[in-house]
C-alpha cells in the first residue's frame, strides 16, 4: 500500500468540524466517487480506495448523487429508443 500526504490548513479542519482521521476517510471516499463517476476506476477499485466493501461503496453512490450506471443520459436514451 502507498501513502500519500496532503497538507490541510487547520482552518479547513475547524470549518468542517473534522478531525484529520475523519477528513482523510471522507477525502478518500470523495476521490473514489469522482474517479468512479469519471470512469477511471471500477466500482471494486473505487471501493478499495474508499476503504469500503463494494456493496457499501455502491450504496454510498446515492448519497452523493452519483449514478451507478456508466452510460451517459444520451446513451441511456438511445438504449431506450432501441429497445
Amino acid at each position: 500500500m502507498t501513502t500519500i500526504q496532503i497538507t490541510i490548513p487547520e482552518e479547513v479542519l475547524i470549518s468542517l468540524k473534522a478531525t484529520p482521521d475523519n477528513l482523510s476517510r471522507e477525502l478518500c471516499l470523495l476521490a473514489a466517487l469522482k474517479l468512479f463517476e469519471l470512469g477511471r476506476l471500477s466500482s471494486g477499485r473505487a471501493a478499495q480506495l474508499a476503504g469500503l466493501s463494494r456493496v457499501e461503496f455502491l450504496n454510498s453512490l446515492g448519497r452523493y448523487q452519483v449514478s451507478p450506471f456508466a452510460l451517459s443520459a444520451e446513451e441511456l436514451a438511445q438504449d431506450v429508443q432501441n429497445a
